[in-house]
């Protein structure tokens, strides 16, 4: 007969615990002291966006919210994002690089772009940009000693069923012997019209 035969289950239980029981000790000799109790944590935070600055231990970060902030053991010190501290420089930092656009529109707001000693003429601010030279101010490039200026070759008129924008200025148009009015030049030129004046059409 074997040892699990002879005791009853409930008994064999229990002797089955006794190796993980004699693993646990307590000291409770006159050196004893309680260990600190937990600090309350929040079993759950919410998903709201109040942002608050956090520290812990000379480390600083933004929280979603306050909540958050305390069940990761951060101290909030205001609410808000954190700021960073901002640099003393001798000279402001250059302005951002503008992503190269992918596609310009056909408007005439003459633009002087730069890019090393070369000064040029743009019909606008984007084609500049996508030329790689930057805008340094509105209107046609002025002529001064010792700087040459390219006038940008006229953009390429627009072809029928090309991409027009939807800005207003509204022009006369002329195709044979049929005249009307268009939203934009762009309009008028895709639809194959010949802008004889700026404005609506006088009837």
């Amino acid at each position: 007969m074997t040892l699990a035969g002879f005791l009853s289950p409930r008994k064999l239980a229990l002797l089955a615990l006794i190796p993980l029981l004699s693993d646990c000790t307590v000291d409770v000799g006159p050196s004893y002291s309680r260990p600190p109790p937990r600090p309350p944590g929040p079993a759950m935070c919410s998903m709201e966006y109040a942002p608050v600055c956090g520290q812990r231990s000379g480390r600083v970060e933004t929280f979603t919210n306050a909540c958050q902030a305390r069940a990761a053991g951060f101290a909030i010190i205001n609410r808000g994002q954190c700021r960073r501290p901002t640099p003393i420089t001798s000279r402001p930092p250059p302005p951002p690089r503008a992503a190269r656009p992918q596609m310009c529109t056909m408007e005439y707001a003459p633009v002087c772009g730069q890019r090393g000693a070369r000064v040029q003429t743009f019909a606008n601010a984007c084609q500049a940009r996508a030329a790689n030279f930057a805008v340094i101010s509105r209107g046609q490039c002025a002529r001064q000693p010792g700087i040459t200026v390219r006038p940008q070759r006229p953009a390429p008129r627009p072809q029928p069923g090309g991409i027009c924008t939807r800005e207003y200025r509204p022009v006369c148009g002329q195709r044979g012997s049929q005249i009307r009015t268009f939203p934009n030049a762009c309009e008028a030129s895709n639809r194959g019209f010949r802008i004889v004046s700026q404005g609506a059409c006088r009837r």
